[in-house]
């Protein structure tokens, strides 16, 4: 046991204490996994994170992300999270206009720009269409009829997004799932897209559904791995242009902003706002 840094960090919040809460743990050099799954059972948020030395002179940090049942290669909150933290903490990246996070699923490039911190997407390792049976399944847990669904596609970065399109945001933000609909035993992760009308603030309203290890069903307030492939997804089909930002959490009451743009080579950035909340000392 010992002192280690700490920070919790609001992540993607349009308002301060309106995103994406993420414990970070800094100096975790040391730990166990296990100590890093009861910790992060412990603080009961989506996920937590641990910085570590990296293993390759490609990267400024390393990170391992935990949820409250197990590690993600990557997710986009802790990513951004993650960055700040170690910043707030005088991280200094080899390179002053970029830093190169490690993670599970490789080194994520990670900019500053207009005070805001922004990933590029990393690449897909699942897309294309969803079987008909399970898409059925999907409307029955969202309580909707499946006339009511636009497109549907595999979007998975890793965590294991499926990405729903219907008819607009307000049919997003309508909807009441019920994970007790769903009869299978495999994880669900649902991320629900509707456009606003051309003008608005924001472009899209999310909603990231997903069953935890009990089969409880929870929403996340703003996700970044979601938006990230959501993106590549509606900007691949030219449902959407670039920039533009996202809405999330509405139905939380948080005001999350997803800020979305497009690079050299149609590398997709996913930007947001972070904060550090809490900061302090852990004994771990």
């Amino acid at each position: 046991m010992m002192l280690r840094r700490f920070q919790q960090v609001d992540v993607f919040g349009a308002r301060p204490f309106a995103g994406n809460p993420l414990a970070v743990v800094l100096d975790a050099e040391g730990l166990s996994t296990g100590e890093m799954q009861d910790f992060t059972r412990w603080m009961n948020l989506s996920e937590t994170a641990f910085i570590l030395p990296p293993t390759t002179d490609e990267a400024d940090y390393r990170v391992r992300i935990f949820t409250l049942s197990h590690e993600l290669p990557f997710a986009g909150h802790p990513t951004l999270g993650s960055c700040h933290a170690w910043l707030a903490a005088g991280g200094e990246p080899r390179d002053a206009g970029r830093i190169v996070q490690e993670c599970g699923a490789g080194l994520v490039p990670i900019r500053r720009e207009a005070g805001r911190l922004a990933f590029a997407a990393p690449p897909l390792v699942r897309s294309g269409p969803v079987d008909e049976a399970r898409v059925a399944e999907f409307a029955g847990v969202l309580g909707i009829g499946r006339e009511e669904i636009v497109d549907v596609r595999w979007v998975d970065n890793g965590p294991g997004w499926v990405g729903i399109l219907l008819a607009d945001a307000d049919a997003v933000l309508a909807v009441e799932p019920d994970f007790g609909r769903y009869s299978g035993e495999d994880e669900l992760d649902i991320g629900l897209v509707g456009l606003y009308p051309e003008g608005s603030e924001c472009a899209v309203e999310v909603r990231a559904l997903f069953n935890d290890a009990h089969g409880a069903m929870i929403e996340d307030p703003v996700t970044g791995s979601l938006n990230a492939s959501l993106a590549q997804w509606l900007l691949g089909t030219g449902r959407l242009g670039a920039p533009y930002v996202a809405s999330q959490g509405t139905r939380l009451g948080r005001s999350g902003r997803a800020f979305i743009d497009r690079g050299a080579g149609d590398t997709v950035w996913v930007g947001g706002a972070t904060a550090t909340c809490i900061s302090g000392t852990v004994e771990l």
